[in-house]
């Protein structure tokens, strides 16, 4: 970014004033409301941080796919699960469920970081 403090840094920021200067002088009622923008305040944060060229390159690879879109690449391998083509015992299914896995670890480290220990 240009400028600091740039978007994540502001998301994180105005999370900290709303869990530590606001959600203590907010009816009970209201807590667990705050307390769920609080959490999609940090999931966009770090979202807005987080790279998924790793995890979208190694996908590629196992379904040799070099240059397709994230969304094309993922529409692809739905229908080859559907169809069975990589099922256990067929080519390449060890390098596409590595990849499927790295897919996994990047969303975890999104939406649930304690899911992977963190």
């Amino acid at each position: 970014m240009l400028e600091r403090p740039d978007g994540p840094e502001l998301l994180e920021v105005a999370r900290d004033v709303l869990l530590q200067d606001l959600l203590p002088h907010l009816p009970e009622a209201k807590r667990y409301q705050a307390r769920m923008v609080a959490n999609a305040m940090a999931i966009a944060r770090r979202e807005a941080t987080a790279d998924p060229a790793p995890a979208l390159a190694q996908l590629r690879a196992a379904l040799t796919l070099p240059d397709a879109a994230p969304e094309a690449l993922l529409a692809r391998l739905a229908r080859e699960i559907r169809a069975g083509a990589h099922d256990p015992g067929t080519a390449g299914h060890a390098a596409l469920a590595a990849a499927l896995a790295e897919m996994v670890r990047l969303r975890c480290a999104v939406s649930a970081p304690r899911a992977l220990g963190g």
